[in-house]
C-alpha cells in the first residue's frame, strides 16, 4: 500500500503502460483517474479496476479539456497528489523530410504542449496541497522515451519530442523542488503497446527479431515494468529523488 490515501491523474490511461501504471497504483491504494480520448477503454479499465478508479473522455492537447480532468478528479476524489502525462503519439518510420506537416504537429500537440497544459493546470493545485513525508506535496511524472537518450533513425521528430520531455523534467524539477513538487520521468524502450506497431513500422516476426537484437534482455517492455517503476518514483519511498529519467528498457541504452 505504498501509495495508500493517493490520488492520481494517468493521461492516455486506457491502454499500454498507462493501463499497467493505473493497475499497479490502484493495488498499492491510490485512487486513479483515467483520461484516455478513447472513452471506452477508458472506461474499460476502471471497471477492471473496481471503485479506487474513474474514467474521463479528455484530449490532453486541448486546454479546455484538460482544466475539466483536473476538476474530474477533484470533484471525484478531493484533490490531486500525482499527475501521470502517459499519453504519447508518434509518427511511422520515415525520412525527416517525408513527415508531414500534420504529422508533426500531431506529435508536438500530445507528446510536448499536453504536458504545458497539464502543468499549468496541476501545479498550483499542487502547491496547494499540505505538505507531505520530507515536505513533498505532489509528484509529476512523465513518460519519456529511450528515443530521447539514443534516437533512432527514422524517428525524428518523435525522438526529438521525447528529448524535449527528459529536459522539460529536469528543468521542472529544479523550479519545483522548493515548493515540495517532485518531477520524474520515465524513459521504457519500445514496449507491448498499441504504439508498437507504428514504431517498428510493420509488426513482423522479422522486424520484432531485428528491434529485440538492440536490447540485452531480449524482450520489450511490459506495461507492469512502468507500473512498478512508476510505483517506486511516485511513492514516498522516493522523497528525495527528483529530475531522475528512469530508463526502462533492458539495457537499450548502454
Amino acid at each position: 500500500m505504498r501509495l495508500k490515501d493517493k490520488v492520481a491523474i494517468i493521461t492516455g490511461g486506457g491502454s499500454g503502460f498507462g493501463e499497467g501504471i493505473a493497475a499497479k497504483f490502484v493495488a498499492e491504494g491510490a485512487q486513479v483517474l483515467i483520461a484516455d480520448r478513447d472513452l471506452e477503454n477508458g472506461l474499460r479499465v476502471a471497471a477492471l479496476l473496481g471503485p479506487a478508479a474513474r474514467a474521463v473522455k479528455v484530449d490532453v492537447a486541448v486546454a479546455a479539456d484538460v482544466r475539466l480532468m483536473m476538476e474530474a478528479a477533484e470533484q471525484h476524489f478531493g484533490r490531486i497528489d500525482i499527475l501521470v502525462n502517459n499519453a504519447g503519439v508518434t509518427h511511422l518510420p520515415q525520412l525527416l523530410e517525408d513527415v508531414s506537416e500534420d504529422d508533426f504537429d500531431r506529435v508536438v500537440a500530445v507528446n510536448m504542449k499536453a504536458i504545458y497544459l497539464a502543468m499549468r493546470e496541476a501545479v498550483p493545485r499542487l502547491k496547494a496541497n499540505a505538505p507531505g513525508r520530507h515536505g513533498i506535496r505532489g509528484v509529476v511524472l512523465n513518460v519519456a522515451s529511450t528515443a530521447g537518450v539514443s534516437p533512432r533513425p527514422r524517428l525524428s521528430w518523435y525522438n526529438a519530442s521525447k528529448g524535449w520531455v527528459i529536459t522539460a523534467t529536469r528543468a521542472n524539477a529544479v523550479e519545483l523542488a522548493p515548493f515540495g513538487i517532485r518531477v520524474v520521468a520515465l524513459n521504457p524502450v519500445a514496449g507491448e503497446t498499441p504504439l508498437l506497431k507504428s514504431f517498428l513500422g510493420e509488426d513482423t516476426p522479422a522486424m520484432r527479431a531485428k528491434f529485440l537484437a538492440t536490447i540485452p534482455l531480449g524482450r520489450f517492455s511490459l506495461p507492469e515494468d512502468l507500473g512498478n517503476a512508476a510505483c517506486y518514483l511516485c511513492s514516498d519511498e522516493a522523497s528525495m529523488v527528483t529530475g531522475v529519467c528512469m530508463e526502462i528498457d533492458g539495457g537499450r541504452c548502454i
